[in-house]
């Protein structure tokens, strides 16, 4: 099987195709897919602060843990909408070290608990989200992805002068690829293996250690 048999060359336009020419192909009604609808934000963050209390960037960072990295909440639509419930009285804002920090109200609490299945379905549209899209290991692949990019992008604009900190970064950056690269290697030798293994041992298994072609 060719690449060109799962590739269709002809939909790209010219230099990729030279024909330059496509083909008119059907198409197909999409779903674009939402998890947070018109009005829901305040419902997941009045529903993640009551776990714990947190700032508005930490509300952030959860909700696009929660969603598996698939939802990225923007500043301009967190803190409106964290004044908001403040102004409603469903949280608490107080400053700690520099931050202001929300906790819910008993207020909050009961209007939770008014509209507890308009939060039931929100974060059963998050899950269903991401049964659809990704297993349970790449979700918490992704989740880990999301936390390496934050601590390091923290790092860099926080520490732009600490030259040492630049240094152990690159070293733990490079080490994890190295990792990741060894990683990969071991499951194409298990592959490979496998792979004889079917065949009947017409091809020789690999000894272990030795690396794919």
């Amino acid at each position: 099987m060719r690449f060109d048999d799962y590739f269709d060359f002809d939909s790209l336009p010219w230099p990729f195709n030279p024909s330059g020419r496509r083909r008119p192909r059907p198409r197909r009604p999409r779903r674009r897919w939402r998890w947070l609808e018109r009005g829901d934000l305040k419902f997941a963050i009045l529903a993640l602060i009551r776990d714990r209390p947190m700032h508005g960037y930490e509300v952030m960072q959860v909700l696009e843990e929660e969603s598996a990295g698939s939802y990225k909440a923007s500043p301009g639509s967190v803190y409106p909408t964290l004044q908001l419930l403040e102004d409603l009285g469903y949280l608490d804002a107080r400053s700690r070290n520099g931050r202001k920090v929300y906790s819910i109200t008993d207020a909050g609490r009961a209007y939770l608990d008014a509209n507890k299945d308009k939060v039931r379905s929100i974060f059963e549209r998050v899950s269903e989200f991401s049964n659809r899209f990704f297993t349970r290991d790449v979700s918490a692949l992704t989740r880990r992805i999301s936390r390496l990019t934050r601590a390091t992008f923290q790092g860099a604009v926080g520490w732009v002068e600490d030259e040492q900190l630049f240094s152990d970064m690159k070293g733990v950056l490079d080490r994890a690829v190295k990792d990741m690269e060894a990683a990969w290697d071991a499951a194409r030798e298990r592959r490979q293996a496998r792979k004889a293994a079917r065949e009947g041992g017409s091809d020789a298994a690999e000894e272990p250690g030795e690396k794919a072609e």
